[in-house]
């Protein structure tokens, strides 16, 4: 079947939309809860990390005003294991293009992979705590996050304030540490480290973000350092309860116009496209039997962790990716298979006939199709006429639509027919 033979549909699905309306007085407010430890003259580390957290840069600067209003002398740290290709440079490069620079936020970025050993946990099996040094040697630090679920376990504390103050503030060398125990690592270990970092008692607190079903920054929560446990798991129930996700059980193909690190940690959230690919680990729903991506997002810098999540690709994702980047964080993680480079095909219109013809569709007329542009982003949707009839009530159908390519293949936006 040619790809431009699809009978396709837009569809509109609504999310839970929440958003907060400013975002510096909400800021403002909840810092209310952490003034009493700012004291004048403190230099304090203000933590973000790589995640493409919707409205990072106004929520690290409002912070940043907040704190030199009550005396202290701000400044920004990278909190992101191993990402960035594993550079100090690299690391501040993906905080520069989420907008946080020292003219925007008014306070100096301090990036550096050199970490502070601080002993180990006192649980079994003593897993090494580390700390960025340039965040030891504030006078405390304050980490922001959103708090969502996460893409290679479930537990109470996923991807989150409670994660960041491990992988996040512990840089590669914490990272390296957590993932040599698999999963078991992220789900049970993530809470003794940070657990360790807080009784270091360098940590101030926390501001925990929240985002709805349309990305948006829905909630933000200042914790103090006895509070983040508590806050991180209510803000993930609140999360999952928001989460965009495909209204279907099974599909024949599910095509992703692009991947990145600034979409999902994996490069494409598992909590969407139904697949972990770690051993031991069960996928969810939908079951995809085919998944096509064609491009990386600038976002990612060439990282293209969780490509082997995919069946496909086009070979325009295989150009994007840097290999350097990419294996250092698939290494990192120890899920090998994730970095897996999938059957590349010479264009996006090649990736996406290939996928309809190997994707073992029981009518192979009218496959059970869905594109997405990626996803984080879901509110409209493609899909085939076969899937119709499942759609929820509160979907709205926009009209058809079919899958067109420029003259070298590359598949362009969403046309109606």
């Amino acid at each position: 079947m040619k790809a431009e033979d699809l009978t396709l549909y837009r569809v509109r699905i609504p999310r839970k939309s929440c958003p907060l309306s400013d975002i510096p007085a909400k800021v403002k407010s909840e810092f209310g809860k952490l003034q009493d430890r700012i004291h004048p003259g403190m230099r304090v580390a203000i933590a973000c990390g790589s995640r493409g957290v919707n409205n990072i840069a106004l929520i690290a600067r409002s912070l940043a005003e907040c704190l030199k209003a009550h005396g202290a002398e701000p400044f920004v740290i990278p909190a992101m294991g191993s990402h960035g290709g594993g550079t100090a440079e690299g690391q501040a490069k993906v905080l520069a293009d989420y907008g946080i620079t020292e003219e925007y936020v008014g306070a100096p970025i301090l990036s550096s992979m050199e970490v502070v050993s601080l002993g180990h946990t006192p649980e079994p099996p003593h897993v090494p705590v580390y700390m960025d040094r340039n965040a030891y040697e504030a006078d405390g630090v304050i980490v922001i996050n959103r708090v969502k679920a996460h893409t290679d376990f479930h537990g109470e504390h996923e991807s989150g304030i409670v994660k960041m103050l491990t992988i996040g503030l512990g840089k590669r060398a914490q990272a390296t540490a957590i993932h040599s125990y698999g999963v078991r690592g992220l789900r049970e270990y993530i809470p003794y480290v940070s657990a360790a970092v807080i009784r270091s008692g360098k940590i101030i607190g926390a501001l925990a973000v929240l985002e709805d079903g349309n990305d948006d920054t829905a909630d933000i929560a200042a914790a103090r350092a006895e509070e983040i446990f508590d806050v991180d798991s209510a803000f993930l129930a609140r999360s999952k309860s928001l989460m965009a996700t495909l209204p279907f059980r099974d599909l024949d193909l599910l095509l992703v116009d692009a991947m990145g690190k600034d979409i999902s940690g994996t490069g494409l959230d598992t909590n969407v496209i139904g697949r972990m690919s770690i051993e031991g680990q069960p996928d969810g729903e939908p079951h995809c039997r085919c998944i096509c991506v064609l491009s990386l997002t600038p976002g990612s810098h060439g990282n293209a962790v969780g490509v082997g999540l995919a069946d496909i690709i086009s070979r325009r994702l295989r150009d994007e990716m840097d290999l350097d980047a990419t294996y250092t964080n698939v290494v990192t993680s120890g899920f090998l298979k994730r970095g897996a480079i999938p059957y590349t095909a010479p264009s996006d219109r090649d990736a996406v006939e290939t996928a309809l013809k190997f994707c073992c569709a029981e009518d192979p007329d009218h496959p059970r199709f869905v594109r997405i542009p990626d996803t984080l982003h879901l509110g409209e949707i493609v899909v085939s006429e076969s899937l119709l009839s499942e759609l929820p009530s509160d979907c709205e159908i926009l009209g058809k639509t079919v899958l067109s390519f420029d003259s070298k293949g590359q598949i362009t936006a969403f046309q109606s027919r």
